[in-house]
């Protein structure tokens, strides 16, 4: 049986937010529900049908990412659910390949996303891209090394979120450019960074923000909430929950981190989202008392590989000839010659014997510069048929700062 795929027109709102809230089994707030709403580009969503009810949905932000190089458009996938009722009918193989062929129509040449469920998107040629790390952090523990940057002409600021959020704004600005994966936010996600109505609280109290400045202006933010509690003994016992924290420079970064660090009445510092690189692993003298935890972040998907490979930087040169794989994205199967340096790069389709064989999900894991290209060659994920070749493939698509996109889309 085949559902008819289309996008929503506004008055199926509605109905499309009851698909998501069944898939991700969740019960938002009816205000929660109309900023999503307002996020939302209709123009760019889709629903499957069966009859008049929608089935299964997906829809897509147009973004401006940061890839090693600079920004680019890209499509950030969002709201992906199928009904429970109807899994397992192609419904969402059905949406994703429809949704590929729109983003290529449109011009992009990436999509990106966040995977709910990790094991589902390698399917549709989307790769493992950025991962993040989360800290439990206990205060006692949480000393600097003796040479941490400091910069007398900078000072610490305590301001209302609400109020300073142009003074946010323009700092996140200043260093959207300078990692990959991070993109530009649109006013409907500074409202959603934001926010602070008692269901967006969690009970974990209100929304509090400090800001690094000197005399010439903001050098960084941090935004968090604070949980308190007392042990049984009456001592302090508070929990600091980061929400995020940028810096222009890194005695700013160190300033800011140590204002959430020496938080009164706090004893343990809890963050769900920090870039594997995080300087703060380099900060802190003992970084055990870190308590760090992987997981995977943003995914990756070449929907057009000439454009894709040709639109980033490189870290060294490298020439190979890739048979790429890709039955989802028909037109990326074949064969291409990548010769890239420091200075560009060219894509062209050739008939040469490959010196790599790979599929589109393992490219779009190493497009952002955090690649497990020699590990899948070890794992056989990949064929190597010039030796050498995966190595240099891998170090040509390296980059530092390692990527991450720093908020969930």
């Amino acid at each position: 049986m085949t559902y008819p795929i289309r996008p929503i027109v506004e008055a199926e709102w509605r109905s499309f937010g009851d698909v998501l809230a069944e898939g991700f089994a969740s019960s938002p707030h009816p205000v929660q529900a109309e900023r999503y709403k307002a996020e939302t580009e209709f123009d760019r969503t889709l629903a499957a049908f069966d009859g008049d009810t929608i089935v299964g949905c997906t829809s897509i932000y147009s973004l401006r990412m940061t890839v090693p190089g600079g920004p680019i458009p890209v499509a950030g996938v969002t709201a992906v659910s199928v009904l429970p009722s109807h899994r397992r009918r192609g419904v969402l193989s059905a949406l994703m390949r429809r949704q590929l062929t729109d983003i290529r129509e449109r011009g992009e040449a990436v999509a990106a996303l966040y995977a709910s469920e990790a094991p589902i998107y390698g399917r549709f040629g989307y790769g493992r891209a950025a991962g993040e790390m989360a800290f439990t952090i206990d205060k006692h523990g949480a000393g600097f090394v003796k040479d941490a940057p400091v910069d007398p002409a900078l000072r610490l600021r305590v301001v209302k979120p609400a109020e300073a959020r142009g003074e946010f704004e323009r700092l996140f600005a200043t260093v959207v450019s300078r990692r990959p994966g991070l993109y530009e936010r649109k006013k409907e996600f500074w409202d959603n960074v934001l926010a602070d109505e008692e269901f967006d609280q969690r009970g974990a109290g209100v929304l509090r923000s400090v800001i690094a400045e000197d005399d010439h202006g903001v050098r960084g933010y941090a935004l968090f909430r604070i949980k308190p509690e007392w042990d049984s003994s009456g001592l302090p016992a508070g929990e600091l929950r980061l929400n995020e924290l940028f810096a222009a420079d890194p005695a700013a970064y160190a300033l800011l981190w140590r204002g959430v660090l020496d938080r009164d009445l706090v004893t343990k510092v809890v963050t769900y989202g920090r870039p594997v690189d995080d300087p703060l692993f380099a900060l802190v003298a003992n970084p055990r008392h870190l308590r760090a935890r992987w997981s995977d972040e943003l995914w990756v998907r070449l929907v057009e590989v000439d454009t894709a490979l040709t639109s980033r930087s490189y870290a060294a040169p490298v020439d190979v000839v890739l048979e790429v794989e890709d039955d989802v994205c028909p037109w990326n199967s074949r064969r291409w010659r990548l010769s890239a340096d420091t200075t560009g790069a060219e894509c062209k389709p050739v008939d040469d014997e490959p010196d790599i064989t790979l599929k589109a999900a393992s490219l779009g894991s190493a497009y952002l510069g955090d690649g497990m290209l020699v590990e899948q060659l070890g794992a056989g994920l990949l064929g190597e048929r010039t030796p050498g070749a995966v190595g240099a493939l891998a170090t040509a698509m390296s980059w530092s700062p390692r990527p991450w996109g720093g908020l969930t889309f």
